[in-house]
C-alpha cells in the first residue's frame, strides 16, 4: 500500500537535504515530500521569522497540495514544527513520527528543552549575527555527526544554512497536549545521537510525552540523513506504517 510522507527538516537544514532519504522511501512505492520551512529558504529573514511562521509554512504546504493521511516526520527542531501543525491541519495527518526530535508541552520553547550551555551559546551567536545562529564546526563534528569521517562531516557542514533563533525561543502553540491526540505517534531514536547529552536524552525524556507511541531504534548519529540515508529511510517506513 502506498503511503504519503512529509519529511520536515531540522534547524540549519533544507528539504533538499532529505532527498536521499526520500528517494529510498519512494523506491518502496510511497509518495514523499520534503518542504523547506519558512526561515530556511533563500532570502528569508533570520531576524524576524518565528516558530509560528515555520509552522504555518508547513500547514500551507500540506493544504495547498491537498495532502491527506500524511505520515508527518519531524527531525530535531522539526519536532516543534510538526507539533504545532497538529493545531492547524489535524484532519490531514495519519501519524506523527519524531526522529530524534523535540516534543514540547504547550507553551514550551526549544531552548527550554536543551542544556543551559547551548542556550548561552545560541544567545551569544544570535546577538552577533542579527538573530541568526549557526553551529561551530567542532560541535557539529563531534556531537551532531559523530558517526561520519572528517570528509563527510565537512561536506555536510558546508550544506547547512543560518537558522532564525526566534524559532528556538518562541513557545509552542498547541491546542491539545500531544499525549492526548488520537493520531498515531512514533519515536525514531538513533542510538549514538549525543546532540543532547545522555543526562537529557531524546528517549525516553521526550518520547514519553507522546502518550501511546511506537518506539523504533537504530544505530547512528543525529545526522543519519547524511551518513546512512538508506537505513534512515527503512526506519522511517517502520515508524510510519499502520
Amino acid at each position: 500500500m502506498a503511503d504519503t510522507y512529509v519529511l520536515v527538516h531540522g534547524a540549519w537544514h533544507t528539504g533538499e537535504l532529505l532527498e536521499p532519504v526520500a528517494e529510498t522511501i519512494r523506491a518502496q512505492g510511497h509518495t514523499v515530500h520534503c518542504p523547506t520551512l519558512a526561515g530556511n529558504r533563500p532570502g528569508d529573514s533570520r531576524a524576524t521569522t518565528g516558530l509560528a511562521d515555520a509552522v504555518q509554512s508547513l500547514a500551507d504546504f500540506i493544504t495547498e497540495r491537498n495532502l491527506r493521511d500524511v505520515r508527518l516526520v519531524g527531525h530535531s527542531y522539526g519536532g516543534m514544527v510538526i507539533s504545532g501543525a497538529m493545531s492547524l491541519v489535524p484532519e490531514r495527518v495519519r501519524r506523527l513520527v519524531y526522529w530524534n526530535a523535540f516534543v514540547p508541552l504547550a507553551g514550551q520553547s526549544l531552548v527550554d528543552l536543551v542544556p543551559p550551555h547551548y542556550k548561552a551559546m545560541f544567545n551569544g551567536i544570535a546577538a552577533q549575527n542579527d538573530g541568526a545562529i549557526t553551529l561551530p564546526f567542532p560541535i557539529w563534528r563531534d556531537v551532531f555527526i559523530n558517526d561520519a569521517d572528517l570528509a563527510t562531516a565537512e561536506r555536510a557542514y558546508g550544506l547547512l544554512n543560518p537558522h532564525p533563533y526566534r524559532t528556538f525561543t518562541d513557545p509552542a502553540a498547541l491546542n491539545t497536549e500531544l499525549a492526548e491526540l488520537p493520531v498515531g505517534k512514533s519515536y525514531l531514536n538513533c542510538q549514538q545521537d549525543i546532540a543532547l547529552p545522555h543526562s537529557l536524552p531524546w528517549h525516553p525524556r521526550l518520547s514519553e510525552r507522546l502518550g501511546l507511541f511506537r518506539l523504533v531504534e537504530c544505530p547512528g548519529s543525529h545526522e543519519l540523513c547524511f551518513t546512512d540515508p538508506a537505513l534512515l529511510a527503512r526506519k522511517i517506513i517502520e515508524a510510519g506504517r499502520d
